[in-house]
């Protein structure tokens, strides 16, 4: 394998292994600073909303100057961020460590058109971005054990780990890492306003529809997310690290699709079209599974959230990545992860609202989430599935 390759592999498994950190152990961390479920919520939020900020525009710029300098900058950010958060003595540092990281929360995004940069054709770039998403799903497996069992030291321990393993990672991005990025639009400088990549989105009629559709997922995914450690703390009396324990269920599953069930069995045996709306379906009856607070269904239910965001995420992002100009790749893909930090800014302060109201309502909302991005798969992907449409010569991005 391309060493370019295993540092961004390594890049995305740091950020996502802090990433599954934060879920099972911030409720037990932020309550030793007194702090109401609506606060654990919010500072979910104080990342998303920076990261909704600056995911465009450092997609944008990446595009323009290169991945490399956005990457290792995202990077560093993230370092920064982690070491500010675990070494809080009061709430508002805690909002500052996760504001710092959402500055420049760049990570995943550069990581996606890094690797969209080095793939020879649509067939390798979605075997690739299935290769992402593998190292996303084992980020995912990994990061609430390894929370759960570094938790029992203190709970501010995991998040100086996390900070650790990323400013290595920086460290080896600036001694390897190439640049890939070599068809650069230097006529165009990058609009420092966050929004325009997303009115630009509102304007492209052929990316619209997933668009919204990822929209929809990002919303009903935060949503169930931000109170999956207060649900299983208050419902089920789970610890810091049964929490993670019980969390590795959608690890597993994630790193079991991705490995062997994307390519055997999901995209043998079904067109990308269709499995967005199977993976829409089978994501609701998994939140409908927790919904019941019966362990047996929520365990289940967690197998069923694996499964349809680990395919979901890997379809919709080759999708958009296939079919828009090359040039702005970057950008197309920071739309995706504008989207999904746009959902967690206002997702997570819906779910700790509802949270506080009855503990299944979050729930109840993020199906409702799911069934609204259904309609509008079924009534604005038509021209994908029949063919018909600005670029039906590239409706499969597998080729």
């Amino acid at each position: 394998m391309q060493k370019e390759k295993l540092i961004i592999l390594s890049t995305v498994l740091v950020d996502v292994i802090g990433f599954g950190i934060v879920i099972p152990i911030l409720p037990y961390y932020v309550t030793e600073f007194g702090a109401s479920p609506i606060v654990v919520t919010l500072l979910f939020a104080s990342f998303s909303l920076f990261s909704f900020l600056s995911a465009p525009l450092l997609g944008a710029w990446s595009d323009r100057v290169g991945r490399r300098p956005i990457l290792i900058l995202s990077i560093l950010s993230t370092a920064t961020g982690w070491f500010v958060f675990a070494s809080a003595r009061v709430i508002w540092v805690l909002f500052l460590g996760r504001i710092i990281d959402g500055i420049a929360a760049g990570n995943f995004t550069i990581a996606q058109s890094y690797i969209g940069d080095i793939s020879r054709d649509s067939k390798e770039r979605t075997k690739n971005l299935g290769l992402i998403s593998a190292v996303f799903g084992v980020g995912f497996l990994l990061g609430p054990i390894v929370g759960g069992l570094l938790s029992h030291v203190s709970h501010s321990f995991p998040f100086w780990m996390a900070g650790l393993m990323a400013l290595v990672n920086g460290i080896l991005a600036i001694l390897f890492l190439p640049e890939t990025h070599h068809t650069r639009d230097l006529t165009r400088m990058p609009s420092f306003s966050p929004f325009r990549p997303l009115i630009r989105a509102v304007e492209n009629r052929g990316l619209r529809p997933l668009y919204m559709t990822w929209l929809m997922f990002a919303l009903a995914f935060v949503t169930g997310q931000s109170v999956f450690a207060l649900f299983a703390k208050d419902v089920f009396g789970f610890s810091a690290f049964e929490t993670g324990l019980a969390f590795t269920v959608v690890g597993l599953t994630v790193v079991a699709n991705q490995t062997f069930l994307l390519n055997t069995f999901w995209l043998a045996r079904f067109s990308e079209h269709r499995l967005v709306t199977l993976m829409l379906i089978i994501l609701a009856a998994g939140l409908a599974s927790i919904a019941t607070e019966q362990v047996p269904l929520f365990f289940a239910g967690l197998a069923a959230l694996g499964t349809g965001q680990a395919v979901l995420r890997v379809v919709i992002t080759s999708q958009v990545s296939g079919r828009g100009e090359d040039r702005r790749r970057g950008e197309n893909i920071g739309i995706l992860s504008a989207l999904m930090s746009a959902a967690m800014v206002v997702a997570p302060v819906l779910a700790g609202a509802l949270f506080e109201v009855d503990h299944v309502f979050p729930y109840l909302l993020a199906i409702l989430f799911l069934f609204w991005g259904l309609w509008i798969h079924s009534r604005g992907g038509d021209w994908v599935a029949g063919g018909t449409g600005p670029d039906p010569g590239r409706r499969q991005a597998t080729g």
